[in-house]
C-alpha cells in the first residue's frame, strides 16, 4: 500500500520532530502494510520547505531507514498552501515540488474557506501541465457548507484526497459522513493518512480501507490503492464523472 500524504520528515514542520519519531512512524506504517510513503511537508506561511531541502531530507531518511532495516521507501513531495504566486515559483524552479516529481501537485486550502481565485489558479496550473490535488476537502468548512465549490473544481480537472482518519471517524461523525458522500459523488480519488506522529495523528489506513470495503466493496478499495500507485508513476488515475451533492443532504447533516 502507498501513502501519498505524510509528514514523516523530521524537524521541518508539525510532523515528526526528530529522527527517532520518523523511525517510529516508519515502523507503524510498515505494521499497517504501507510500503511507500510520499513525504509531504508543509509549504505555507509558517513552514517554508522548498524542493532542494525536501529532496535532501528524503535521501537522508531513506538512508536511515535502510540502516535500521525498515522496509519502507520514502518519496519526495510537498503540501502547498494555496497562494497567488505558486505558478511563478513552480516555473522558476526550486520552491515547488510536485508529488514524486510528477505532474500531480498537492494544494491545501485554508481550513475555513476556499479562496475566490482558486478556480482561475487551478486552470492556470493545468495550463502548465500540473494536476492539482486538493488535500482533505472534507475538513474544509466552506466546502462542507457548499460542496458545489468542490464539484466545480473536480469537474474542471482537479482531483482530491480524503484523509484516512476522516473515514475512520477520527474527526467525528459529520466529517465521516461527508467523506462518504464525496466518495459516492465521485468527488475524491485518493485516501491517504496525513499522518503527523504515532500518537494523535497516526496512519489509520487499515481502518479507512476496511470502512470503505464494508460500505462500498473491494473494487472501490482497489481503485483507491491503484490510484496511489498510478500517481507515483506519473500516470493518469481512475476517475468517474463527478456528481453534485444535493444540498438537502448537507442540511440534514450539519
Amino acid at each position: 500500500m502507498i501513502d501519498i500524504h505524510c509528514h514523516i520528515l523530521p524537524g521541518i514542520d508539525d510532523g515528526a520532530q526528530s529522527v527517532s519519531e520518523s523511525i517510529d512512524m516508519a515502523k507503524e506504517a510498515v505494521r499497517e502494510g504501507i510500503t511507500t510513503i510520499i513525504a509531504t511537508p508543509h509549504k505555507n506561511s509558517q513552514y517554508n520547505n522548498e524542493k532542494r531541502d525536501i529532496l535532501d531530507g528524503v535521501s537522508q531518511l531513506n538512508k536511515t531507514l535502510s540502516e535500521q532495516g525498515i522496509p519502507l521507501t520514502i518519496l519526495p513531495g510537498q503540501e502547498v498552501r494555496i497562494y497567488g504566486e505558486v505558478i511563478q515559483d513552480y516555473l522558476t524552479g526550486g520552491k515547488i515540488l510536485p508529488l514524486n516529481e510528477t505532474d500531480y501537485l498537492f494544494v491545501e486550502f485554508p481550513s475555513s474557506s476556499v479562496p475566490r481565485y482558486a478556480e482561475r489558479l487551478f486552470y492556470e496550473l493545468q495550463t502548465e501541465g500540473l494536476i492539482p490535488v486538493i488535500v482533505h476537502p472534507e475538513r474544509n468548512q466552506e466546502i462542507i457548507q457548499n460542496p458545489n465549490l468542490l464539484f466545480k473544481l473536480i469537474n474542471n480537472g482537479a482531483l482530491s484526497q480524503v484523509t484516512a482518519g476522516s473515514l475512520s471517524g477520527y474527526f467525528g461523525k459529520k466529517i465521516k459522513k461527508f467523506s462518504e458522500q464525496l466518495i459516492e459523488a465521485n468527488l475524491t480519488h485518493f485516501i491517504a493518512s496525513d499522518a503527523h506522529n504515532v500518537h494523535n495523528r497516526t496512519f489509520k489506513m487499515v481502518e479507512a480501507m476496511d470502512a470503505v470495503e464494508k460500505k462500498y466493496g473491494l473494487d472501490t478499495v482497489y481503485m483507491f490503492r491503484e490510484n496511489a500507485e498510478l500517481l507515483v508513476q506519473g500516470k493518469y488515475v481512475y476517475k468517474e464523472i463527478p456528481q453534485q451533492i444535493q444540498r438537502k443532504k448537507i442540511l440534514g447533516l450539519f
